[in-house]
């Protein structure tokens, strides 16, 4: 059954290589190359969510073919807007060079 007051927030919206079809969600300034699911959890944690659950290894149904993973995040307003602030947190943490 599906829980309406969590985000499941997937390592694709914020992988820089992909395009947005593939399910990249922001902007590729906001994002970063290969994002791991460390560093997911802790730029969520540094944005001040709690995370209650993370998955290595699960694969994003945009791309069934490769796994990837995501954390569990409360929902406190938009899915945009908890991505766009984890997005940011992301992008500090690890430099966006390649």
């Amino acid at each position: 059954m599906k829980d309406y007051s969590t985000i499941v927030v997937w390592l694709d919206y914020f992988n820089r290589t992909l395009p947005r079809s593939s399910g990249r969600r922001l902007k590729k300034e906001a994002c970063v190359y290969d994002p791991s699911i460390k560093d997911l959890a802790a730029a969520a944690e540094a944005a001040g969510y709690k995370v209650s659950e993370t998955r290595d290894g699960a694969r994003y149904p945009r791309r069934p073919y490769v796994r990837s993973g995501y954390v569990v995040v409360p929902k406190a307003g938009p899915k945009a807007a908890a991505l766009a602030r984890i997005g940011a947190r992301l992008a500090d943490g690890k430099k966006t060079h390649h």
